[in-house]
């Protein structure tokens, strides 16, 4: 009973240096001011420069590869070799960026600057933070001549974002073997701050499923100056209209309900009495009502569709021959395939409105909660920040944990970054990363890294 809290000690209690600091700052700098926005970034570029810092670190060349489906898509993959007690550790997270001009932000998207506390450039939190920090990590490990008992593999890949050649799905693929592991830690959640008040550390184990369909109505048109009923314009968007007043049925999972149950603990009160309201069988109708009202509790309970762009007509004196929508879809897991689209045919009621996929799905199994994956998130987060609970979430977007659970790998978005809840700046203009934040996270990781490798 005496030996669990001494390892602990032993592995935990020595603080980095500030050397740690400046090689994650060095990192970090170097990653944020290579632009990797896809088509005109260079993600291969990225790739190498974090290969070349690790070569440099003594990883041998053949545990550190660069692997290019695309010009400009490179992927690095590189290994940390343990004793093979276990399968693999994968430590994922992606190089590309969203696009981001220099007249919309206040800095020089670029370049890093640290000024007020924060980091600031594209990526900076979506997603090089924690790319810089798997690969300080890993130095760091090395360095101290550690010997996990499963090989710790990092990926930095491409195309998370928009990019056509996704650089995750494709190793799966075509070099599952660099790949393949038991656990992965990804983005996906990140810490929760209240003006400067840490709240909750957050555990992805889902995500909902994109899905986006065309809707359309045709007509034969004619001279506007003879109206008809039957206008595609009007038909569409009745169905819109129609459809803008449905709500899905809600739908607990165990993430979900996970959530709900230790958000009860940390909302104010007529708040946490809706989210136990909502975990009764059945659920009480009224605390459902009042949850909906949230964007993201109604998010979470249930699938979602909205209408996202708009076309129709072509010239301004003739009646419109064709009218069309394009209605994106957040897919709670596990839902049959078909499921929403058929939904959606019967919400619209209008047989002159086609219902067509605009891409195949792609679903994912959640992750379960188990024991080997919270406790090791739920005693790191004691030990840094006292108090703060580990919330299991729902991602409703999406990451590329989605093709690894598909190819039956857990894969969970925990980074120990904490953000405000009000003031999440990916994909947005002047994006940024408190200091502080940076550098609790790398160490979060590193413990977390430890704690299920050995």
């Amino acid at each position: 009973m005496i030996l669990a809290p001494l390892v602990a000690a032993a592995l935990f209690a020595v603080p980095p240096a500030p050397a740690q600091d400046e090689r994650l700052r060095a990192i970090y700098k170097e990653l944020v001011e290579i632009n990797t926005v896809d088509p005109t970034g260079d993600n291969t570029r990225a790739a190498e420069a974090m290969a070349a810092r690790l070569r440099a670190a003594g990883f041998p060349a053949a545990d550190v590869q660069v692997l290019t489906p695309a010009p400009g898509k490179g992927n690095l993959v590189a290994r940390l070799r343990g004793s093979g007690a276990r399968r693999p550790l994968l430590l994922l997270a992606h190089l590309d960026v969203v696009e981001a001009r220099r007249e919309d932000w206040t800095t020089d998207p670029f370049t890093m600057i640290e000024k007020d506390g924060y980091f600031y450039g594209r990526g900076t939190s979506d997603d090089k933070a924690m790319a810089a920090i798997w690969i300080a990590t890993l130095i760091r490990l090395r360095e101290e001549g550690y010997r996990p008992d499963r090989d710790i593999i990092v990926a930095l890949t491409a195309d998370e974002e928009t990019g056509p050649a996704n650089g995750v799905s494709w190793l799966v693929n075509t070099h599952r073997d660099l790949i393949d592991a038991e656990i992965a830690l990804n983005e996906g959640a990140g810490g929760r701050m209240k003006d400067g008040r840490y709240l909750a550390n957050g555990i992805q184990a889902s995500e909902k499923v994109f899905e986006s369909f065309r809707l359309e109505a045709t007509n034969p048109g004619g001279h506007s100056s003879l109206p008809r009923k039957d206008n595609a314009i009007y038909r569409l968007a009745a169905g819109l209209g129609r459809l803008a007043a449905f709500d899905f049925p809600v739908q607990l999972s165990e993430v979900t309900r996970a959530y709900f149950d230790r958000m009860a603990a940390l909302a104010p009160g007529t708040e946490a009495a809706d989210m136990k309201a909502v975990l009764r069988d059945p659920p009480e109708a009224a605390a459902l009502a009042r949850l909906s009202q949230s964007p993201l509790h109604n998010a979470l309970m249930r699938t979602t569709c909205v209408a996202t762009r708009l076309d129709g007509g072509h010239a301004e004196n003739a009646l419109p021959q064709m009218a069309r929508a394009t209605v994106n879809c957040r897919t709670l897991p596990g839902t049959p395939a078909g499921e929403v689209q058929a939904t959606l045919v019967r919400v619209l009621a209008d047989d002159a409105i086609t219902v067509t996929p605009v891409a195949p799905a792609k679903p994912s199994p959640p992750s379960p909660l188990t024991p080997d994956i919270m406790k090791p998130v739920e005693q790191v987060t004691a030990e840094m920040w006292p108090g703060v609970p580990v919330l299991p979430v729902m991602g409703t977007g999406a990451t590329d944990s989605l093709y690894l659970r598909h190819a039956g790998i857990r894969a969970y978005g925990v980074s120990g970054l904490f953000g405000e809840i009000d003031d999440n700046r990916a994909h947005g203009r002047d994006e940024r990363m408190g200091v502080k934040q940076l550098y609790e996270g790398r160490e979060f990781l590193y413990r977390l890294v430890k704690r299920l490798s050995s």
